[in-house]
């Protein structure tokens, strides 16, 4: 017989040897338990990871006459019909090759007729996001209400594109992408049927390039077999997808713990010599310190798969400010590989820029922040030459510390309140809001204060100027000022406000414009910080409209 691939001679042909889709298959037979089978199925997920698999064995298990623990026995007429390919209740269709609504039509012309082997008539629709939509409008009547001995299973990479009348018709499964340890251990299980010889190292590497998908992940099990000779070890596998071993990637990570930018770039030059695939080195570096991360929240966590001396000395060696901060460097320059003028080149800079923002310990921050400065808070600032607190780019950016702030208006500083007595005669009209501030009210006796200005007091009389902007808000108001008025000066006072024309300096107004200056001497003070050009000219950043504040 001709040589028959792995994916497909290992595909599971009943529940218990799906690989990573418990949820699916434990639900699935549970339906079959109770006897509780919907009438239309949509399974979804990435390509390889099992939706057609899912929907045959579930065609199957509705009409084998002998179910095992709700699993296809696989000895039955049916099951055998099923294996051979000849069992003819089992409709499937392609629909990215069939997606004319005449297709549809054609399709759904006999079922009407009863089943002639089993007991359901089973359409399996694969790739149904193909269909166009008249061809969905033909189906969605059949699919509403179809006959009893009918049964639909739709598989699709992309339900977005399935109209929703559609969906809510069917009952739906997402198939989870496989984790790279579930990959591994089948590809070892059926190297071990095929009695294979196989490096446990080599089938995590494969895993990992699998992506999620289990057939793409026996897809390069077969081509490592070829390219191996006859079995699967390291090197050859190594080789064949272009990856580098672990040694130079926990090499280059000890020349950054170090600082050491030649050493970064002299291995970076004989990694280079071996033409690999520098996005899997950053992916690898990127996995070696999630592991990091691990070991720093979680000091007793263990991989097998890395080197657990140098993991723990990583830990201890970064903070988890390093940590973090390498890893979202290295996110992002996989994501900009594709545009640098090479992919060395994109790695060296992605390289340097970890060296770059390295943040300083505390006590160095401590050291060289100006006495009394805010940027020596604990903010971390770059290792490049000190050009005082602006060049720190977090505490430029974020928090404008050092930005030349507008003296703030009496009106803004509320002290201790003071209730005493008070001679009228010795107050200026420009202590008013050293009055509302000692008056200790609030609401919206407070808000009309703040919108007074002080024409005049005497021992009987309290005379306020309103903004004639300000809508009144009630006697109420007026009542609760006139009575803190009183309590202030220890007697009876009376108090008439009277609207003004024209340009009166309130309490509000002045509280306003100093808000007003602060925010535009922070704004000044990031946009003219050198860091912040710096960052703009090398890396295209640019400051987030609303997303400076100054601090108060």
């Amino acid at each position: 017989m001709a040589y028959q691939v792995l994916a497909r001679k290992w595909r599971p042909s009943n529940f218990s040897q799906l690989v990573g889709q418990e949820h699916v298959s434990q639900s699935l037979i549970h339906a079959l338990r109770h006897d509780r089978l919907h009438h239309a199925y949509l399974f979804t997920g990435t390509r390889g990871v099992g939706k057609t698999t899912v929907a045959r064995i579930l065609a199957k298990a509705i009409n084998c006459e002998n179910l095992q623990d709700f699993n296809p026995c696989g000895e039955c007429p049916v099951c055998l019909a099923f294996e051979q390919g000849r069992f003819m209740d089992m409709i499937e269709v392609d629909a990215a090759s069939r997606t004319k609504v005449e297709d549809t039509r054609d399709l759904l012309d006999n079922v009407q007729y009863a089943p002639n082997q089993g007991r359901y008539k089973v359409y399996l629709i694969d790739e149904v996001h193909m269909l166009s939509g008249h061809s969905f409008n033909a189906l969605l009547k059949t699919l509403e209400e179809p006959p009893p001995h009918v049964k639909f299973l739709l598989a699709t990479t992309d339900p977005h594109k399935i109209p929703v009348t559609v969906l809510s018709r069917c009952l739906q499964f997402n198939l989870k992408r496989l984790l790279p340890d579930q990959i591994a251990a089948q590809m070892q299980f059926i190297l071990e049927q095929e009695q294979i010889g196989f490096e446990i190292p080599a089938l995590k590497i494969l895993a990992r390039a699998a992506d999620g998908s289990l057939r793409d992940g026996l897809s390069l099990l077969d081509q490592a077999i070829v390219y191996g000779g006859g079995s699967v070890v390291h090197a050859a596998v190594t080789g064949m997808l272009g990856t580098v071993a672990q040694q130079p990637v926990d090499d280059l990570l000890q020349a950054l713990v170090a600082g050491d930018a030649k050493g970064l770039l002299v291995k970076i030059g004989d990694i280079a010599e071996l033409s690999p695939d520098f996005a899997d080195i950053l992916q690898q570096m990127l996995r070696v310190l999630h592991r990091v991360a691990l070991v720093q929240q979680i000091p007793d966590f263990v991989d097998a798969e890395f080197d657990q001396a140098l993991i723990g000395l990583l830990a201890r060696t970064l903070t988890a400010e390093d940590v973090q901060l390498y890893y979202q460097i290295g996110l992002l320059g996989q994501r900009d590989l594709p545009l640098a003028p090479d992919p060395r080149t994109g790695f060296e800079m992605t390289m340097l820029r970890m060296l770059a923002f390295r943040p300083k310990t505390v006590d160095q921050r401590q050291a060289e922040a100006p006495l009394g400065s805010a940027a020596s808070a604990g903010r971390p600032s770059t290792p490049a030459k000190d050009t005082g607190p602006a060049s720190d780019p977090v505490a430029a950016v974020v928090t404008p510390a050092a930005a030349p702030v507008a003296a703030e208006s009496p009106a803004a500083v509320e002290p201790k309140p003071q209730m005493r007595s008070v001679s009228p005669d010795s107050l200026r009209p420009e202590q008013w809001p050293e009055i509302i501030a000692a008056l200790n009210i609030g609401g919206r006796a407070r808000e009309l204060a703040n919108n007074c200005v002080l024409d005049g007091i005497d021992d009987h009389t309290c005379r306020l100027l309103l903004d004639p902007s300000f809508h009144q808000v009630g006697t109420r108001a007026e009542d609760t000022l006139r009575a803190a008025l009183q309590q202030y000066f220890g007697r009876p006072i009376k108090l008439v406000i009277a609207a003004r024309a024209g340009d009166l300096m309130t309490p509000a107004l002045q509280m306003q414009k100093a808000k007003e200056d602060r925010q535009q001497a922070a704004v000044e003070s990031i946009q003219t910080d050198p860091t912040v050009q710096a960052l703009k000219d090398t890396f295209g950043a640019r400051v987030l409209p609303g997303s400076i504040e100054p601090i108060n």
